[in-house]
C-alpha cells in the first residue's frame, strides 16, 4: 500500500517534528511518570538494547549497557549510519570529555537534519550516562527510522501500526488488538501475526489462551530463528506487569511490520479489489432499488387509471358527491407521495448513471418498460385520465342538480294540475241537463263555456309538464319511468277531457234552443272570475316556483322579473274589486227584486270568498318571494367573494411559481460561485419552496369551498387549481432535479480531480455557446465550443466525440455530458487492467486464483462476492476449483475482451 503523508499529530517531551506529524500523543509521553515504574524501565532497556543490536550487528558490533555504551558517541553515530544508510561526519578520536560531547552532538545534529527537533536532550546528559535522556533519545530514533513511515489507509505512526495489527489478526480467535500494552499479554496476538504471514512456522490451533508465557516464548523464539527479529522482551516481565510498556511493545511489533513488508503489495492489491467490488455492489443495489421503485410506481399507475376511467354515473347527487370527495382524497392523500416517488426515481437514475460513468461502468439500462421516459409517459397518461375524470364528475353533478330541480318542478306542476282536474271527468260525464229547467240549462251552458275557458288556460301547464318530462328523459333521469308514466297519464286524461268537453258542448247546444234567458251578472262574474282565478293560480305557481342560478346577474334578472310582477298588482287589485263589484251587484238586485238566491253561481264554482282567499295567498307569497330572492343574492355574493378570494391568491401564487422556475434556471447556469455555493443557493430555494407549501394548501382549501358551493367559473383569474397543481409539481421536480445535477457535478469534480477554476471555465464556455439558454448545446454550437478551446476537429473525430456526449442520438449536448467529455481523457480512475493486475498479485502471478487465496486476502463479504461471480478457469495445470479473474475483471467494466 502506498504510504500517505501522515495527518495525525503526536507530541512528547523529547521530540516534535518540523512537519504536521508528531510521533506520540501526549498521554504516551515519556516524561516523569513513565520512568518512575522500574518494570517499564527494565522492559525499555532490554527492548531498546536488542533493537539497537539488531542494527549494530550488521556493522559487526553491539552494546551491552545502553546508557554506558553510547556515552562516547561512536556507536551512536555507527547506529545512525546503519539505519539511515548515510555517512555521518568523521568522529573525533580523542577520549576526553569534549571529544565525546562532540561525537554525540554530531549524532544529535544528524537526527535534527531528518526533521526532528530535539527538546531537553543535550550531548552532556548522554555523555554523563543519564538513563532517562538516553532512553528518550533511542525512542526518538526508533520513532523516526522504524515507525514514522508506517501508513495504513491514510493513518500514520502509532495508529497506522495499530490498524495494520488489527487487520492482520482480525480472523483469529481470542485475539482483539486494541492497544500496545495489555492486548499483547497473552502472546496470541504475536503468534497470530506470524501465522498470518508464515503459517508454516506456528500451528495456531494448538495455542491456549491460558498459557501466555508459552505463547510469548513461542513467538519470540520463532521470530528470532526464522524472521531475524531478536528477542527484545521477556515473557515473564510482560505477563507479570499489569500494563506492559507501550513503547517496548511498539518497538518489537514494528520489527514484524518491516519483516512482513513484502506482503503489503498483496494487501494493496486486495484493497484495490475491495474498492472496485464495493462500487460494483453499490451500483447493483441502486439498480435493484430503481427496478423495485419503478415497478411499484408503474403498478400503482396501472391500478389507478382504470379507477379514473370508470365513468359509470351514479343516480343520486349524494353518491356523485361521494365520488368527488373520493377524488379529492386521491389528490390530497394518495397522489402526493407518488409525485415524490417519481421525482426520487429520476434523481436515483441520474445519480446511478453518474456513478457508473465515474467508475468506467456501462450505462444502466432498466428493464423493458421501466425507462424514465416510460414512467414519464405513464404519468402523463395518468394526468390526462385524471383531468378527464374530474371534468366528468363536475359535469355529472351539474346534470344531477339540474335533474333534481326539474323533477321537483315536474312534481309540483303535476300536483297542481291533478288538483285542478280532480272531479272534472265526473262533471263532464254527468247528464244533469236532461232534468234541468230552462234557467238551469242556460246556467249549465254558461258554466260549460267557463270550463272550456279554464281548460284552455290550463293547456299551457300541460305542455310545460310534457316539456319537463321530455327534458328529464333527454338528461337520462334515473326514475324516468315514473315520470313518463305520470306524464302519460296526464296527457291521456287531457285528451279525454277534450273529447268529453266536446261531447258535453254538443249536448248542451242541442237543447240550448229550448231554453231562454240567462243571468248576465252570474255569467259576467263567471267569465271574469275564472281568468282572474287562473291568473292568481299562475301567480301562486310563479311565486312558489323553484329556481337555480349561478351568478349575481342571473338572480338580478329574477329580481327584475319579480319587480315587474309586483308592478302589475295594482291593476290586478282593480280587477279583483270589479269582480267583487259584480257579486255585490247580484246581491243588490236580489235584494231589490226579492230574488231568493241559492247561494251558488250556476256558471262557476268560484265564489267571491274563493277570490278573496286566493288574493290573500298571493299577497302573502309576494314578501316570501322577496325574502327567497334576497337570500339567493346573499349566496351569490358569498360565491363571488369565494371567486375573488381564490383569484387573489392564484394571481400571486401562479407568477410566484413562474418566477421561482426562472430563478432556479438562472442559479443552475451561474458561474459566480463554487458548486457548493450554488448548492447552498438551491437548498435555500428548496427550503423557501417547501415553506411556501402552506399557501398552496390554503388555495386548495379555497378551491374546495368553491367546488362545494358548485361554482364552475371565475372571471377574476386565468389560473385554475389544475394550473397551480401542475406548476407546483413541476417546480418541486425542477428544484430536486437541479440540486441533483449540481450534486452530480460535485461528484464528477471530486472524482475527476477538477478544480473549481476549471469547472467555472467549463461552465463559462458552455454558457457562451448555449444559445437558447436551456442548458443544452446543438451539435454545431458544441463543435464551435470545442474549436474555441483548441480542439482540431475533423469530421471523423467529431463524429466519435458526438457518440460519447450524445449516445442516445438526442441531437443535444447537456452540461453533464460536456463535463464528462472534458475530464474523461485525463481522469485517473480504476480500469479493468488495473483490477486485473491487482488480482494477479494476489494470485502470485498465476492466470487463475483459488478460493482459498480470495478468502485469505479479501474481507469475507468481498471474497464471497468474487467467488459467486467468477467463472471456472479453463487451463492445463490449474487445480480443481480454480477461478478466472481475467474475465471477471473485464465484466466489471462491461468489456467483453481486453
Amino acid at each position: 500500500m502506498t504510504a500517505v503523508e501522515p495527518q495525525v499529530q503526536y507530541t512528547t517531551t523529547y521530540v516534535t517534528t518540523t512537519t504536521t506529524e508528531e510521533y506520540m500523543i501526549q498521554e504516551d509521553d515519556w516524561d516523569r511518570d513513565l520512568l518512575l515504574d522500574p518494570a517499564w524501565e527494565k522492559q525499555q532497556r532490554k527492548t531498546f538494547t536488542a533493537w539497537c543490536n539488531s542494527h549494530l550487528r550488521k556493522a559487526g558490533t553491539q552494546i551491552e549497557n545502553i546508557e554506558e555504551d553510547f556515552r562516547n558517541g561512536l556507536k551512536l553515530m555507527l547506529l545512525l549510519e546503519v539505519i539511515s544508510g548515510e555517512r555521518l561526519p568523521k568522529p573525533d578520536k580523542g577520549k576526553m570529555r569534549f571529544h565525546k560531547i562532540a561525537n554525540v552532538n554530531k549524532a544529535l545534529d544528524f537526527i535534527c537534519s531528518k526533521g526532528v527537533k530535539l527538546v531537553s536532550i543535550g550531548a552532556e546528559e548522554i555523555v554523563d550516562g543519564n538513563v532517562k535522556m538516553t532512553l528518550g533519545m533511542i525512542w526518538t530514533i526508533i520513532l523516526r527510522f522504524a515507525i514514522q513511515d508506517i501508513s495504513v489507509e491514510e493513518t500514520s505512526a502509532k495508529e497506522g501500526l495499530l490498524l495494520w495489527c488489527q487487520r492482520k489478526t482480525a480472523p483469529y480467535r481470542n485475539v482483539n488488538v486494541q492497544n500496545f500494552h495489555i492486548s499483547w499479554k497473552d502472546g496470541l496476538a504475536l503468534c497470530a501475526l506470524i501465522h498470518r504471514h508464515r503459517p508454516d512456522l506456528i500451528d495456531y490451533s494448538k495455542l491456549r489462551k491460558d498459557d501466555p508465557i508459552g505463547n510469548l516464548n513461542t513467538a519470540f523464539d520463532v521470530a528470532e530463528k526464522f524472521l531475524d527479529i531478536p528477542k527484545m522482551l521477556d515473557a515473564e516481565d510482560i505477563v507479570n506487569t499489569p500494563k506492559p510498556d507501550e513503547k517496548a511493545i511498539m518497538t518489537y511489533v514494528s520489527c514484524f511490520y518491516h519483516a512482513f513488508a513484502g506482503a503489503e503489495q498483496a494487501e494493496t492489491a486486495a484493497n484495490r479489489i475491495c474498492k472496485v467490488l464495493a462500487v460494483n455492489q453499490e451500483n447493483e443495489r441502486l439498480m435493484e432499488e430503481y427496478e423495485k421503485l419503478a415497478s411499484e410506481l408503474l403498478e400503482w399507475i396501472r391500478r389507478t387509471i382504470p379507477w379514473l376511467e370508470n365513468r359509470v354515473a351514479e343516480q343520486t347527487m349524494r353518491a356523485m358527491q361521494q365520488k368527488l370527495e373520493d377524488f379529492r382524497d386521491y389528490r390530497r392523500i394518495h397522489k402526493p407521495p407518488r409525485v415524490q416517488e417519481k421525482c426520487q426515481l429520476e434523481i436515483n437514475f441520474n445519480t446511478l448513471q453518474t456513478k457508473l460513468r465515474l467508475s468506467n461502468r456501462p450505462a444502466f439500462m432498466p428493464s423493458e418498460g421501466k425507462m424514465v421516459s416510460d414512467i414519464a409517459n405513464a404519468w402523463k397518461g395518468l394526468e390526462q385520465v385524471e383531468k378527464g375524470y374530474e371534468e366528468w364528475l363536475l359535469t355529472e353533478i351539474r346534470r344531477l342538480e339540474r335533474l333534481d330541480h326539474l323533477a321537483e318542478k315536474f312534481k309540483q306542476k303535476c300536483a297542481l294540475h291533478e288538483s285542478w282536474t280532480a272531479g272534472k271527468e265526473e262533471l263532464l260525464t254527468q247528464k244533469d241537463y236532461e232534468s234541468a229547467s230552462l234557467m238551469e240549462i242556460r246556467a249549465l251552458m254558461r258554466k260549460h263555456e267557463a270550463f272550456e275557458s279554464d281548460l284552455a288556460a290550463h293547456q299551457d301547464r300541460v305542455e310545460q309538464i310534457a316539456a319537463i318530462a321530455q327534458e328529464l328523459n333527454e338528461l337520462d333521469y334515473h326514475d324516468a319511468a315514473t315520470i313518463n308514466a305520470r306524464c302519460q297519464g296526464i296527457c291521456d286524461q287531457w285528451d279525454n277531457f277534450g273529447t268529453l268537453t266536446q261531447k258535453r258542448r254538443d249536448a248542451l247546444e242541442r237543447v240550448e234552443k229550448l231554453w231562454e234567458t240567462i243571468d248576465q251578472l252570474y255569467l259576467e262574474f263567471a267569465k271574469r272570475a275564472a281568468p282572474f282565478n287562473n291568473w292568481m293560480d299562475g301567480a301562486v305557481e310563479d311565486l312558489q316556483d323553484m329556481f337555480i342560478v349561478h351568478s349575481i346577474e342571473e338572480i338580478q334578472s329574477l329580481i327584475t322579473a319579480h319587480d315587474q310582477f309586483k308592478a302589475t298588482l295594482p291593476e290586478a287589485d282593480k280587477e279583483r274589486m270589479a269582480i267583487m263589484g259584480i257579486q255585490n251587484e247580484i246581491l243588490k238586485i236580489a235584494q231589490t227584486y226579492g230574488i231568493k238566491l241559492s247561494g251558488i253561481n250556476p256558471y262557476t264554482n268560484l265564489s267571491h270568498q274563493d277570490i278573496s282567499t286566493k288574493w290573500e295567498t298571493v299577497k302573502h307569497l309576494v314578501p316570501l318571494r322577496d325574502q327567497m330572492l334576497q337570500e339567493e343574492v346573499a349566496r351569490q355574493q358569498a360565491n363571488e367573494r369565494l371567486r375573488r378570494q381564490f383569484a387573489a391568491q392564484a394571481n400571486i401564487i401562479g407568477p410566484w411559481i413562474q418566477t421561482k422556475m426562472e430563478e432556479i434556471g438562472r442559479v443552475s447556469v451561474d458561474i459566480a460561485g463554487s458548486l457548493e455555493e450554488q448548492m447552498n443557493n438551491l437548498k435555500t430555494y428548496e427550503q423557501n419552496i417547501i415553506n411556501y407549501k402552506s399557501n398552496i394548501d390554503k388555495l386548495e382549501g379555497d378551491h374546495q369551498l368553491i367546488q362545494e358551493a358548485l361554482i364552475f367559473d371565475n372571471k377574476h383569474t386565468n389560473y385554475t387549481m389544475e394550473h397551480i397543481r401542475v406548476g407546483w409539481e413541476q417546480l418541486l421536480t425542477t428544484i430536486a432535479r437541479t440540486i441533483n445535477e449540481v450534486e452530480n457535478q460535485i461528484l464528477t469534480r471530486d472524482a475527476k480531480g477538477i478544480s473549481q477554476e476549471q469547472l467555472n471555465e467549463f461552465r463559462a464556455s458552455f454558457n457562451h455557446f448555449d444559445r437558447k439558454r436551456n442548458g443544452m448545446m446543438d451539435p454545431d454550437d458544441f463543435r464551435a465550443c470545442l474549436i474555441s478551446m483548441g480542439y482540431d476537429l475533423g469530421e471523423v473525430e467529431f463524429a466519435r466525440i458526438m457518440t460519447l456526449v450524445d449516445p442516445n442520438n438526442t441531437g443535444v449536448v447537456t452540461f453533464q455530458a460536456f463535463i464528462d467529455f472534458m475530464t474523461r481523457e485525463t481522469a485517473e480512475t480504476d480500469t479493468a487492467e488495473q483490477v486485473m493486475a491487482s488480482f494477479k498479485i494476489l494470485a502470485s502471478d498465476k492466470n487463475y486464483i483459488t478460493v482459498e487465496e480470495l478468502r485469505r486476502e479479501l474481507p469475507p463479504e468481498q471474497a464471497e462476492y468474487c467467488i459467486s461471480r467468477m467463472t471456472k478457469f479453463v487451463g492445463g495445470d490449474a487445480p480443481t476449483g480454480a477461478l478466472d479473474y481475467i474475465s471477471f475483471s473485464s465484466a466489471l467494466y462491461g468489456e467483453s475482451d481486453l
